[in-house]
């Protein structure tokens, strides 16, 4: 492995007190992936790419991130070379994308949750209650009425655009994560809170402007032990698609 970078990730950005959150993680790593950037690829790799996480990553602590082993992926090790996470092209996520909540939906389903959030809230970059619009995405996915969908309508902060007034690549895949989670709990069989992103396969389509509203929305795949298999999109207030994912949330064995 050579060219590795040094980054650590800032303890604002975690998913779990301490953890790094999953799909920043997958977003810095796709970054590194020939043909995983925004609206790129459209040979094999259809520009996604797959993100499985090894270990935790932690945040407030150096890490190593460089091409993978075989110098097509991306990677991130610890300080003593531990694989954490890694990164593949792939085919694109295959499956129908089900038609985006409109922005009333999906504002009405965030309010909802709100009001009744499910037990286990931790301070979440991605979904916790209690971060400002400057320090976190505020993905609160509640039930879509009359639809098997969990979604969230929200406009970025200026805080968190990239100096063209755009939402950077890495929140994108930020998007695509914990919706996943809220698609788990809400319409499969009540799973608890704990459970973790192990794999984030995503595909970004299109550039985003942050000045117009979002939704971010997922959907049920299958459920087995376990595991938990989601698919999950973002798109603008209008309903055009700018990104679509698949995940795999898997509850920890211990936590019942």
């Amino acid at each position: 492995m050579d060219a590795m970078e040094t980054i650590t990730v800032p303890e604002t950005l975690h998913g779990y007190p301490g953890v790094a959150f999953g799909g920043y993680v997958a977003g810095v790593l796709a970054a590194r992936v020939p043909g995983g950037g925004v609206g790129a690829g459209s040979g094999a790799g259809g520009g996604a790419v797959r993100v499985d996480f090894r270990r935790p990553v932690p945040t407030m602590t150096a890490v190593r991130v460089g091409a993978g082993a075989d110098g097509t992926g991306a990677a991130v090790l610890d300080a003593d070379g531990v694989l954490l996470a890694a990164a593949t092209a792939v085919a694109a996520p295959g499956g129908e994308v089900p038609e985006a909540p409109s922005w009333a939906e999906a504002s009405k389903a965030a309010d909802a949750y709100r009001a009744a959030p499910p037990d286990g809230q931790v301070d979440c970059f991605g979904c916790g209650l209690g971060r400002s619009p400057a320090m976190g995405l505020r993905l609160h996915c509640g039930v879509v009425e009359g639809r098997d969908l969990v979604a969230a309508a929200w406009t970025p902060d200026p805080a968190l655009l990239d100096p063209e007034g755009l939402l950077p690549p890495e929140l994108m895949w930020a998007a695509l994560d914990c919706p996943g989670n809220a698609a788990g709990r809400l319409l499969g069989e009540g799973g608890p809170a704990g459970a973790v992103t192990a794999a984030l396969t995503g595909r970004l389509l299109r550039v985003v402007p942050g000045a117009g509203g979002l939704v971010s929305y997922a959907w049920l795949l299958g459920v087995e032990g376990r595991k938990c298999a989601v698919g999950t999109a973002l798109a603008t207030a209008d309903g055009e698609l700018c990104a679509v994912g698949e995940a795999l949330w898997v509850r920890p064995r211990g936590v019942a």
